[in-house]
């Protein structure tokens, strides 16, 4: 059993988060307004996405939603460092433009557009929270599959595979 905790802190241990560094992070659908037959047809719903630690939430949400192929815009929100959905003890990254109410406001961590992906403070095995569209509420599991001390020449962020369909924005349940 020592042994399994102790390969698991070597695991846990952070890479340098350079801006240079690239970030490879597998998206999970894990919630949403699915019919039970989309379900059915794709148990699993992810994708594979490299990040520069130089890009933002903000690309990081652009890439995402490309990758699920959405339409429409919505609010969206990163929770880091939470042990569940909506964890009060999460940090919260979001556009703090869109809220209004200074409480609001206040709770949140940073802004998405001013937030680089190496400023999380990110580790291999880490997972955290993306919330997009607060009425239909699309909840995805973000996992850090592996940090590179260096990306390759190329255009960053990029989608490297896909698991499963992308579920439509918005489903028809009749």
């Amino acid at each position: 059993m020592a042994k399994t905790k102790k390969s698991e802190n070597i695991a846990k241990q952070a890479v340098n988060p350079s801006s240079n560094a690239l970030y490879v992070l597998e998206v999970f659908l894990i919630d949403g307004p699915i019919t039970e037959k989309f379900a059915a047809e794709n148990p699993v719903v992810s994708r594979t996405i490299e990040i520069k630690g130089s890009n933002t939430l903000e690309n990081l949400h652009q890439i995402i939603f490309k990758a699920f192929d959405r339409e429409d815009e919505h609010m969206y929100e990163f929770q880091v460092g939470g042990r569940r959905p909506q964890d009060p003890n999460a940090r919260r990254y979001c556009l703090k433009q869109a809220f209004s109410s200074s409480d609001l406001t206040l709770a949140l961590t940073g802004d998405v557009s001013s937030t680089s992906i190496a400023s999380l403070g990110l580790s291999i095995d880490d997972a955290f929270g993306y919330w997009f569209d607060f009425g239909d509420d699309w909840w995805h599991q973000i996992d850090v599959i592996n940090i590179q001390d260096l990306a390759q020449s190329g255009k960053y962020p990029k989608i490297t595979q896909r698991v499963g369909a992308s579920p439509p924005q918005y489903a028809d349940f009749d």
